[in-house]
């Protein structure tokens, strides 16, 4: 195999600003041509111009009405930052006289707004199309020193394929590249939203999973909506009915396009910091329909990570009163600040073959998935992607696969890879074995003393079908061992299909919420407020059938057998009929639970054995039914339980979107306490969205219970128009939970609670205020206990508290 040398025609490209020099305020709209010659730009809004090559003059010329003319030299062949200052002149004109009237923009607009209807695709009951989609990643800022660093010595062919981006000014170097070609139908009633992926392939990976992401379902850029849902929701259309708040719009030009007369309008912010964009479209006469929008976000955007972006997108006319959205350019720079090192992203997608109220295939309305992957056709030979490229790969783009082809054949490559790996997802993978997850390796709490644990699971190079794992423990404080084994089968990931099994003999906190660190993860060790003396020790075996019947709807049934063990703080006392004391060594249950799992639309994103919701856009509600039988298997209790959760998130733009949690339950049948619902505590100072985080763990149960969680992230609604704040990014966030229950005498009657754990007999309560994105990654809230502040051991509770969470938003 030989690498064969990249020979490019070297090109000039001038990035740069260009100022007024009395002010230095940037200049919009000035000329910068090369001198004799017709190769030049104009500035944009914020006075930035962008030059790229092959026919240089020696000077650059900068030109505006009132300004001397002012020529810079210009190096050739290479890239290079020119900025302007421009001097004023003095004019001497006749007077003017000036009248106010209708912006002209402001007539088309309303025309625009008028006809929004009719021309937003959402008004379309079916349709289907064939797409081609094309993704690029591209590493961005790279200097000498990066390049110098002695593991990439190794990689150094790679630096012979950098270029620069002619929209960011920025160097870069293509590191993947993915294409798929797809066919998407659409359908209102019954509704149908699904994506067949007819061919898939990316530069050095062959992974289905990942062409989950090349298609159209996860980025829709639909500029007719009032608010635009761009990673976060709540950027504002520059075509909303209500866009004059928010935007200055002029008229610039007109012209003919594809047989259609159209006008140029720009637009830029009136405000800086909004949830806003600043470029251009054409809209067509007649239809009022855009022809071509481009939209680039606010440099100063309160939004993380995203250091630039821009938007194309184009239209064409399918019949005399239809258009149709037929290109899409997205180019994204991810970067903390500008000058540290980042990735482009940049998605390119056309569509063609596009029909209205045509008949969703039976094939299609019968898969139980919106992403349709057939992992026997998705490898197509290169004809087959010559016949069906929509857009043509560039000669850059097609030295991407020959390039990371050679990369992976590096021997370093695999250790820097292994090492991403780990840190990403908590295993280091070592042959057909992944050891970890390693923040459990050592903690330590009043029951164990110094803990520390191995754990390993089997990984993909063992099995993509079969996956074991398990860990073992021990603790030096009690001198006892502890462990776990588990296994899994998966019969389809898509609709997933699955059997598990496992068994732990481990110590475990009873009343923890599914979001609480575990037991055994070193921050819970760091980060504890209170002594963590109420663990328990738990024998536990379990088998779980899992079913998917479609998106969004599964059910799994889980057939478990616990045993808990009582400690010195925890103890399992009662009295008999005479009033004698009396103790329990273990409570044992064997349970089965059946669970329900709906919501509409929901989005996965599907690993070979777990799956991650992407969340749907309508509320998502799971139903557990569990019964335990008394006497089978020793069980010692027999109980119906009942329990719902509803968890949804609600846009309220522009005051950024609200989500809420509603928990309610019922257990019939007479049960011990640890068998009841210890209401989720927090002892720690980590912030838990699932949790009552000024609530002790144990401090609370019931046998009938409902609870209403809230939270209000304002996205920087207040502090984006304070001049000092604005400049942190910070974001407003309030939250407020509640909780009402109650417990029958029986229930409670069965064995003693232990101390300061209490029944509910009025609502518990709990509100916080705060500040997330602090460093574009903590969220800090101060929060206030609203009740029950009178216990009688009142030192054990803590009514006002800071609490923390890191948290990746964008």
């Amino acid at each position: 195999m030989f690498i064969l040398p990249i020979t490019l025609k070297a090109q000039t490209v001038i990035n740069g600003t260009v100022y007024d020099a009395s002010t230095n305020e940037p200049m919009p709209f000035v000329n910068v041509v090369f001198d004799r010659s017709t190769v030049g730009t104009i500035t944009d809004f914020n006075g930035k111009y962008h030059i790229k090559t092959n026919n240089p003059a020696d000077t650059l010329v900068a030109t505006s009405l009132g300004y001397s003319v002012q020529k810079i030299a210009v190096k050739k062949n290479t890239s290079q930052v020119i900025d302007f200052y421009l001097l004023q002149t003095r004019l001497d004109i006749e007077a003017v006289v000036v009248r106010p009237g209708e912006n002209p923009a402001f007539r088309l607009l309303d025309s625009i707004k008028a006809n929004k209807k009719k021309n937003n695709p959402d008004r379309f009951t079916s349709y289907q199309y064939k797409s081609y989609n094309k993704l690029r990643l591209d590493l961005n800022n790279i200097d000498q020193a990066f390049k110098d660093q002695r593991f990439l010595k190794q990689f150094s062919f790679v630096f012979d394929y950098m270029d620069t981006s002619e929209t960011f000014g920025k160097n870069y170097l293509p590191v993947l590249i993915s294409e798929s070609v797809a066919r998407y139908y659409y359908q209102k009633s019954p509704a149908v939203d699904k994506e067949e992926i007819e061919a898939f392939k990316i530069s050095g990976v062959e992974n289905s999973t990942i062409s989950q992401f090349s298609g159209k379902m996860y980025q829709r850029l639909n500029v007719y909506n009032n608010f635009v849902s761009l990673f976060e929701p709540g950027f504002v259309s520059p075509i909303a009915d209500f866009g004059r708040m928010y935007y200055k719009y002029y008229l610039e030009d007109s012209a003919s396009i594809d047989g259609s007369w159209c006008y140029k309008i720009a637009f830029k912010p009136k405000r800086t910091q909004e949830r806003t964009f600043f470029g251009y479209f054409w809209v067509a006469d007649t239809s009022w329909a855009l022809k071509k929008i481009q939209l680039r976000v606010s440099k100063d955007v309160n939004i993380n990570f995203m250091n630039d972006l821009v938007a194309i997108n184009e239209y064409k006319k399918l019949n005399d009163s239809v258009w149709f959205l037929s290109r899409e350019d997205l180019l994204i720079d991810f970067n903390i600040t500008d000058k540290s090192y980042g990735f482009f992203g940049h998605k390119q997608a056309a569509y063609e073959d596009i029909t209205f109220n045509q008949a969703v295939p039976d094939r299609i309305l019968k898969t139980p998935t919106n992403t349709i992957i057939d992992e026997n056709t998705i490898k197509r030979d290169d004809n087959f992607w010559i016949q069906n490229r929509l857009i043509e790969l560039d000669e850059k783009e097609k030295n991407i696969y020959q390039m990371v082809d050679s990369v992976q054949q590096v021997p370093m490559y695999r250790t820097i890879y292994g090492i991403a790996e780990m840190l990403l997802d908590y295993y280091y993978v070592v042959g057909p074995v992944e050891i970890g997850p390693y923040y459990t390796f050592y903690s330590n709490n009043p029951i164990e003393g110094h803990r520390v644990k191995f754990g390993m699971r089997t990984g993909l190079e063992f099995s993509k079908k079969v996956r074991f794992g398990g860990h073992a423990a021990y603790g030096i404080g009690d001198n006892r061992f502890k462990y776990s084994a588990d296994g899994e089968y998966m019969f389809r990931r898509n609709p997933r299909r699955r059997i598990a099994a496992s068994a732990l003999h481990d110590i475990r906190q009873l009343g923890k919420s599914d979001n609480a660190f575990l037991d055994d993860n070193i921050l819970e060790t760091l980060l504890r407020r209170r002594p963590n003396n109420k663990l328990t020790m738990v024998d536990q075996y379990s088998f779980t059938y899992e079913h998917e019947w479609f998106q969004g709807f599964s059910n799994s049934l889980k057939i478990t057998h616990r045993t808990v063990f009582p400690t010195d703080i925890i103890t399992f006392a009662s009295t008999d009929i005479l009033n004698n004391p009396i103790s329990f060594d273990k409570i044992s249950a064997f349970e089965i639970t059946l669970n329900t799992h709906f919501a509409y639309r929901e989005k996965f994103l599907w690993g070979q054995f777990d799956q991650i919701s992407l969340g749907s856009d309508y509320p998502i509600i799971d139903f557990n039914v569990t019964f335990a039988p008394e006497g089978f298997l020793k069980s010692n209790y027999e109980y119906l339980k009942l329990s719902a959760r509803i968890y949804d998130r609600v846009e309220i733009n522009p005051l950024g979107f609200a989500r809420y949690w509603l928990n309610a339950g019922k257990i019939f049948g007479n049960v011990p306490f640890p068998l009841l619902e210890l209401h989720e505590g927090n002892e720690t100072y980590a912030y838990d969205v699932f949790a009552f985080n000024m609530m002790n763990y144990y401090e609370f149960a019931s046998d009938q219970w409902a609870s209403l969680a809230i939270e209000q992230h304002l996205q920087g609604f207040f502090f984006n128009k304070i001049p000092l704040l604005k400049r942190l990014q910070w974001r407003e966030v309030a939250s407020a939970k509640i909780l009402v229950g109650s417990l029958s005498d029986k229930n409670r009657l069965l064995l003693k609670f232990p101390d300061n754990m209490y029944s509910l007999t009025r609502p518990y309560a709990e509100a916080g205020v705060g500040i997330e994105n602090i460093f574009k990654l903590l969220r800090v809230e101060t929060v206030w206990r609203l009740s029950y502040l009178n216990n009688p051991n009142e030192k054990e509770i803590q009514k006002f508290g800071a609490r923390a969470v890191l948290q990746l938003t964008f």
